[in-house]
């Protein structure tokens, strides 16, 4: 459905952000829908247009189209991501069509760059995009090269370049496997099964340190302690939340956002998973960031539960394999503060 269409059957719908990049085809697309005016934003005596969120929210559509999630935003905006900006109009039941490149998938991203040469930035977190319904939108190599060739994606004086670089057809069959794999639900690790397929080795892991997180007051803790092994030992800090595999998710996205933010100021960074076990879905995520240690944090359990081991901590421990798990009392590291 696109938003011509839904305004056709009576759907409220606006386009809140749409990339012009002088295409007279997309602007031809966009005639006859309300358009919401960009925000202007000033930075380095330089003038850049940016998503006018307070404006969305204030016209409240039912519908809103916002082009480029992965984009990041100009400094002084009200988010410093533009999915950050789509997470909010979601939140305040404002439903959105947007678009992504496979590139800017955060579990993807490195070996997207690794396939085609380009090094892509502004990854959006995996957890983010799956929670939303994904239409994959896959051209034909030669009908892309036909639209390059008219002017389409690029002004016709780029197309050869563009061919030579980004779209090369060998490049573009490799990415419609990698994105149908990342879309199979039943694949695990996407990128290690395409690696496999292919015979790519897999990347020199570096020193990783795992932290596990909770969404609660006692991640800050956690993170810091974490980063603390991390700076000693030379190694990348990454904290991991796990969200229930169902619509009913008790951690507040302002507390998430708060771990987020320490954990860049410790040149770490949060990476969200979604599992019907947490223990599990934090596992296999340490695995993939190549995980030289993991840690976690543990509360005093009843005598019931420490019979029968059945706890997040005692799953984790039984099922890390190779990993060394690191379990810390956070309970009594809160009461010494």
């Amino acid at each position: 459905m696109t938003p011509a269409w839904a305004r056709r059957q009576g759907v409220d719908a606006v386009v809140a952000y749409w990339e012009r990049h002088s295409r007279p085809a997309t602007a031809a697309q966009v005639a006859g829908l309300e358009l919401i005016a960009p925000r202007n934003v000033e930075y380095r005596a330089a003038s850049f247009e940016e998503l006018d969120l307070e404006a969305v929210l204030m016209r409240r559509p039912r519908l809103a189209l916002v082009d480029e999630l992965a984009h990041a935003n100009v400094p002084g905006s009200p988010h410093e991501k533009r999915w950050q900006d789509v997470e909010e109009l979601l939140a305040d039941g404002i439903d959105v069509y947007t678009t992504l490149n496979v590139a800017n998938v955060e579990s993807l991203a490195g070996l997207v760059s690794e396939v085609t040469g380009v090094r892509r930035a502004e990854p959006v977190p995996d957890v983010f995009v799956r929670s939303g319904e994904i239409k994959l939108v896959a051209l034909e190599p030669v009908a892309l090269r036909r639209r390059l060739a008219q002017g389409l994606v690029f002004p016709r004086d780029r197309a050869d370049a563009a061919l030579s670089s980004y779209f090369r057809f060998a490049d573009h069959s490799a990415l419609q496997e990698l994105v149908q794999l990342w879309l199979d639900e039943s694949v695990v690790d996407p990128a290690s099964t395409f690696r496999a397929a292919h015979g790519l080795t897999e990347p020199e892991r570096c020193t990783v340190v795992v932290v596990g997180l909770a969404g609660s007051p006692a991640d800050e803790w956690l993170i810091r302690y974490a980063g603390c092994i991390a700076e000693l030992s030379e190694a990348r800090l990454q904290g991991v939340h796990v969200h229930a595999d169902d619509d009913f998710d008790r951690v507040t996205p302002s507390r998430l956002e708060e771990d987020r933010r320490l954990l860049e100021s410790l040149r770490g960074s949060l990476v969200e998973a979604k599992a019907a076990e947490p223990a599990l879905g934090l596992v296999e995520a340490a695995r993939r960031a190549g995980a030289s240690q993991l840690v976690i944090g543990s509360r005093r359990r009843s005598r019931i539960s420490r019979r029968f081991g059945n706890s997040t901590v005692d799953r984790v421990l039984r099922i890390a394999g190779d990993i060394p798990v690191q379990v810390v009392n956070v309970g009594a590291a809160q009461q010494d503060r």
